[in-house]
């Protein structure tokens, strides 16, 4: 590598979006570390705990050397690592499950902007340490039955054409059954909710701030109805649909974590689930499934946008770096 090539935007939103999440992520793992009680999980909760600090330590080498501002996201300010555990242990082998599992689709969009040597082989083994906790993850939830396996079909016999323009319809005459691309989606998106509403129920017991425990509140409620509905969807095709398995909250009134680093969580999920339903979207012919993610993903931003004003009311948005602003620049 040339010691002369800067980081490009790209690679800057790439790090720095890393970092922020690695720190709220990290703070996290200490929780579930210093009080999970199951042999099987802790180790996978260190080695992500390892991955985690690794990552930010690599991140913070490279801002150092282009004399650029290290965030300051997110420290151990931010947890009580004297609280009781919030959530029982399946649901920190869930988190760290759920993390990987998006990992892995964020590292590929952010490898694919990245073209500087060093970067590109930093995000190169984000990605292959990610999907080696993903697969950790996932063996270990089969092996304690919590893993809710997505609904079988059965084998077809032969390749079939679309030869009907019912294929896209929806609403009015006769629907197709769903097909697996389409059942995917739903599927997953169940399951993002059902996790978002186990976060949600356990934040909103623990928060200090009655305005944001009233969001949590909101959320949990609507993550509820998220699910139902595309429950819902699923059963209509004569396919069982899906219940959280293994994951619940404990009766602990006492925040391990700060109103910040809660009230991130949630807004970082928001973003998540955005980026899914549009995917969904994106991917689904069928006309009533399209009309259903479109008004969801309206629905999380307008949620979304209560939640940022809520972070930017209290002076707690760390703003990404951005480009200059020309126009004020010239009337200096």
């Amino acid at each position: 590598m040339e010691k002369n090539v800067k980081l490009s935007s790209t690679e800057i939103a790439a790090l720095w979006t890393v970092y922020m999440q690695d720190s709220a992520f990290r703070c996290f793992l200490k929780h579930f570390l210093n009080t999970v009680q199951d042999e099987e999980i802790k180790p996978i909760l260190q080695l992500s705990l390892d991955e985690t600090e690794s990552h930010l330590e690599k991140i913070s080498n490279i801002f150092k050397e282009e004399n650029f501002p290290i965030p300051n996201g997110f420290s151990d300010d931010d947890i009580d690592l004297t609280a009781p555990s919030l959530f029982n242990d399946s649901f920190a082998l869930s988190f760290v499950y759920s993390n990987a599992s998006i990992g892995l689709m964020g590292y590929g969009k952010l490898t694919a902007t990245i073209a500087r040597e060093d970067v590109l082989e930093f995000f190169s083994n984000c990605l292959t340490g990610v999907n080696n906790l993903y697969k950790k993850s996932v063996n270990l939830m089969l092996s304690k039955g919590i893993y809710d396996r997505p609904p079988t079909i059965p084998y077809p016999n032969k390749i079939d054409f679309v030869d009907d323009k019912s294929f896209i319809r929806g609403w009015l005459g006769e629907r197709r059954p769903i097909n697996v691309i389409e059942l995917t989606e739903l599927f997953f998106n169940i399951e993002r909710n059902f996790f978002g509403v186990v976060v949600l129920t356990g934040f909103s017991q623990v928060v200090k701030d009655k305005e944001i425990r009233e969001y949590f509140i909101k959320g949990k409620d609507f993550a509820e109805k998220q699910a139902a509905i595309f429950n819902d969807i699923l059963k209509e095709e004569n396919l069982l649909g899906t219940l959280p398995v293994g994951m619940e909250v404990t009766d602990s009134t006492t925040s391990p974590f700060s109103d910040k680093l809660m009230l991130y969580m949630v807004t970082s999920l928001n973003s998540t689930a955005i980026g899914f339903m549009g995917f969904g979207l994106g991917t689904s012919m069928r006309r009533d499934l399209g009309a259903h993610y479109a008004r969801i993903m309206m629905e999380i931003m307008k949620f979304s946008e209560d939640g940022a004003n809520l972070i930017i009311n209290r002076n707690w948005m760390e703003q990404p770096p951005q480009a200059p602003d020309r126009d004020s620049l010239a009337k200096q």
